[in-house]
């Protein structure tokens, strides 16, 4: 597929939120599509049905907040993956705990922010289309017409905004079709916990719940601020429960899996190393080479050789 639009650095994307910290929060990311590019998306096949619009990780994000009384122009989800915030909408101020995620509708006025001694990790993203419509409106309405549902485990819906925003990363039309796809699992996933009521979700080990990321998002790299706040750990508390659990760091299981991947594809593809290194998540050959071998002893083509 050709370029949806130019592949965007977070450093240099504008900032959304205007009553965020000017200098943003460590570890966050962030990206915002070009409003011509939105409005070319929904005039094409596949996308014009669902597109998210703006995507992003604020981890630990003390005085966040935003305040709009005339609505969004898109719709707006906000999973709250650890610490507390606020949300007013619908004529009430509610409290958003871990595990809070709020569906605003477009158009509809509304306030929120973190909570000042618990500021929570918020994954958010924004889409329209006529898709988004019917989710958020099945969302809010399996709620009791209220903007805010209760999850007993995040991660997989939190999981989903962060496969959105990588789509959204990959500056691609293919990405692009990724990141509504995830958009639109996510708000599905929404709208049948509130028909289910709450208390319904099961609860995994944190460490449990980065692997199944780490697993549906292989060979893109997470990093382990990302990984941490989808499970609502710090990511010392990652690393020590990875290295307790599974004897290695995030990182390094990362590596183990893409490393995985590259043994299957020279044990049962003809593809060059080069195409191997980039089906891995690796765009230089020379450092997958390098990887490779330090992992394994040999270089891709010296183990492609071996006898079998």
């Amino acid at each position: 597929m050709g370029d949806w639009l130019p592949r965007m650095d977070e450093a240099t994307v504008h900032q959304a939120d205007s009553t965020a910290r000017r200098d943003g929060f460590n570890g966050q990311r962030m990206l915002v599509v070009p409003r011509p590019v939105v409005r070319r998306a929904l005039a094409r096949p596949v996308t014009r049905r669902l597109v998210v619009t703006d995507a992003g990780l604020f981890p630990h994000a003390a005085r966040h907040g935003r305040s709009r009384p005339g609505g969004a122009a898109e719709h707006v989800l906000l999973v709250c993956a650890g610490g507390a915030g606020w949300v007013e909408a619908a004529g009430a101020r509610r409290v958003v705990p871990r595990g809070g995620v709020v569906v605003l509708p477009a158009g509809a006025p509304h306030a929120y922010g973190a909570a000042d001694d618990d500021p929570w990790t918020l994954w958010w993203l924004h889409v329209t289309g006529p898709d988004a419509d019917e989710l958020v409106a099945a969302a809010v309405g399996a709620a009791g017409d209220r903007p805010l549902t209760h999850l007993r485990d995040p991660a997989p819906v939190a999981g989903l905004v962060a496969q959105a925003l990588d789509g959204l990363d990959e500056g691609t039309t293919a990405g692009a079709v990724r990141a509504a796809g995830a958009a639109w699992h996510a708000l599905a996933l929404v709208a049948a916990t509130g028909h289910r009521g709450p208390g319904t979700d099961a609860t995994t080990d944190p460490v449990e719940r980065a692997v199944a990321h780490l697993r549906a998002t292989t060979p893109r790299r997470t990093s382990v601020a990302a990984l941490a706040a989808l499970v609502a750990l710090s990511p010392s508390q990652l690393t020590a429960r990875f290295r307790r659990d599974l004897g290695v760091s995030p990182l390094r299981y990362q590596t183990d899996l893409r490393m995985a991947r590259a043994r299957e594809l020279l044990d049962t593809t003809d593809l060059p190393v080069l195409a191997v290194a980039r089906a891995t998540g690796y765009e230089d050959a020379l450092y997958f080479s390098r990887q490779f071998t330090r992992t394994h002893g040999q270089s891709p083509t010296a183990y492609r050789a071996r006898p079998r």
